[in-house]
């Protein structure tokens, strides 16, 4: 499995840990930056996993920044993301299940050991493929080609 991470100068201390871990699970982990401590703009990452998202090139995306809703609200814009910023594990079960989330926008603020529970159930939680679940999100897709 593949996952691209992101995130912004806030992120950037989180994301390497988080990419660590991921690694240690034997997951395939594309970094699409930032690196650096230094101020960027936001949606300029977000996009770049939600592009890769759109263009099948990652499983899943993990976005942070400072409270993850700016990276959230980016990488939605991309046709066929859907992002779920989540706190705790219900909702980060619950949008796997009921939403088949594929991005994963976290708070680079939330203790690291809370952030690798949540990544954890996002990856190994599958989609419920429920009837209307999947009527809802055919009805988003709709919605977003117009």
């Amino acid at each position: 499995m593949k996952i691209g991470i992101a995130s912004d100068h806030r992120g950037v201390e989180q994301k390497k840990e988080i990419i660590n871990y991921l690694e240690s699970l034997d997951y395939e982990v594309i970094n699409y930056g930032t690196n650096t401590e230094e101020s960027v703009d936001y949606p300029e990452y977000a996009f770049k996993v939600g592009e890769a998202i759109k263009n099948h090139g990652i499983d899943f995306g993990i976005i942070l920044c400072g409270t993850g809703i700016g990276m959230s609200i980016a990488c939605n814009k991309v046709s066929g993301v859907r992002c779920a910023k989540v706190a705790e594990p219900k909702e980060c079960e619950l949008t796997r299940l009921h939403n088949d989330a594929n991005v994963l926008a976290l708070s680079s603020e939330q203790d690291l050991n809370e952030l690798k529970e949540l990544i954890r159930i996002f990856i190994t939680t599958p989609f419920s493929k429920e009837e209307r679940h999947i009527r809802r999100l055919k009805q988003i897709e709709e919605y977003e080609r117009g």
